[in-house]
């Protein structure tokens, strides 16, 4: 959801910038570098900003209606967000979608906190809106793990029963761009059950966590740094083999990491949900959704690796968006993956997934999903998520 807002009207604004510089033939490549400059800082800047999305129209016994949106009308659970993020609700399967006055009735779950009242509020995917030892009930450690650039809150949540060799199995658990951890809580009940310690760090420019040197995203190619600091953290506290799960952006934080990181060597095996195998694929696809032209899309992926560009884009160092294609580069690949994408992510294409569990089905277990949303293949089917990744796991130590 987060990440839908930020790039929703990149395209409109980067074509707008082009066209309010000039028309004439010189002044259009001016306004072509401009438009650029502005998808690309689009692309790569964290939005602070988390408005409302949908209205509650109306409240019943255990029931709640809100306007239809491509996101409320799809089955599943999820959760809202009330009273500007203090309070939060969760909803379940629908019960009516009233297509003629644009609404959508579901099952409410349980309030967590504040009160359900009509009015505006935010949907989101994560379902639970609090820490594990509040939305779970399970024994939470809130540390902070030391990265290169300063303190990164986590979270550490051990086994009941540690599994067999001592509570040395770790997962490291890493939320999507402009997503929270609370994106990652869905993993943890899983794994918990099979004897496994999650742990959940912030990365740099989260939401009140130290930002990068330029305050930008960097597409994986810096945040991976962070990553390696929860594992080597993992690793002082007795981790012995560790799987990493990276959802959207995290997928790729996640590939960057086993390419860099000496630590990599640590990982036993991946699990990716609808990430960014190829980010180039990803810019193509929210040019042509928003008519943006190609010419404006090539400058734009330039300037981000190319010196000259980077004062234009805003970036500390340059962005070589070819290092994120990872279709291009499977047979680098060495980890043991579970790939799961819904076919009908709309953020995300599936295509790469799709070309990359081609072209490395010795590695690569690939689960594909229909009618999830980005990143709401557990939220659409949560028994079957579930069940794959306790199967890939199970089977890394087999």
């Amino acid at each position: 959801m987060a990440e839908s807002r930020a790039l929703g009207n990149l395209g409109r604004a980067a074509v707008g910038a082009g066209i309010a510089i000039g028309s004439a033939s010189a002044a259009a490549g001016l306004g072509s570098l401009a438009g650029a400059a502005y998808f690309a800082r689009k692309v790569l800047t964290p939005d602070r900003r988390r408005p409302d999305d949908v209205v509650i129209t109306s409240i019943g016994r255990d029931v709640v209606t809100v306007s239809a949106t491509p996101d409320t009308v799809v089955p599943g659970r999820y959760g809202l967000w009330l009273d500007g993020g203090l309070g939060h609700a969760r909803v379940g399967d629908i019960v009516a979608h009233d297509v003629d006055h644009g609404q959508v009735t579901r099952t409410v779950t349980a309030v967590d906190r504040g009160f359900l009242a009509p009015g505006p509020a935010r949907w989101n995917a994560y379902y639970w809106g609090a820490p594990p030892d509040e939305s779970l009930g399970l024994r939470t450690h809130h540390l902070s793990v030391r990265g290169e650039l300063g303190i990164l809150p986590a979270w550490v949540v051990p086994p009941a029963d540690p599994a067999p060799g001592g509570g040395d199995r770790w997962a490291i658990l890493v939320h999507g761009r402009g997503a929270r951890r609370e994106e990652a809580l869905r993993a943890i009940g899983p794994l918990h059950e099979l004897g496994w310690t999650a742990l959940v760090p912030n990365y740099r420019n989260d939401e009140g966590v130290v930002a990068g040197p330029d305050g930008r995203y960097n597409l994986g190619l810096s945040e991976w740094r962070d990553i390696e600091a929860a594992i080597d953290h993992a690793a002082r506290l007795g981790a012995q083999e560790i799987v990493l799960v990276g959802w959207s952006m995290g997928g790729a934080i996640v590939l960057q990491f086993l390419d860099r990181s000496p630590l990599s060597q640590l990982v036993d095996g991946v699990v990716l949900d609808g990430p960014v195998i190829d980010w180039g694929d990803v810019l193509a696809h929210h040019g042509r959704l928003h008519h943006v032209p190609d010419p404006v899309l090539g400058l734009s992926r330039a300037m981000m690796g190319r010196r000259w560009g980077k004062r234009l884009v805003g970036v500390h160092d340059v962005l070589d968006v070819a290092q994120t294609d990872w279709v291009s580069r499977a047979d680098e690949l060495t980890h043991p993956m579970l790939l799961i994408h819904s076919a009908d992510d709309e953020f995300v294409p599936v295509g790469p997934s799709r070309a990359l569990a081609h072209r490395r089905p010795d590695l690569i277990r690939y689960e594909e999903f229909t009618v999830a949303r980005h990143c709401k293949e557990w939220n659409v089917d949560p028994q079957r998520w579930e069940s794959v990744l306790t199967d890939f796991v199970e089977g890394l130590s087999g």
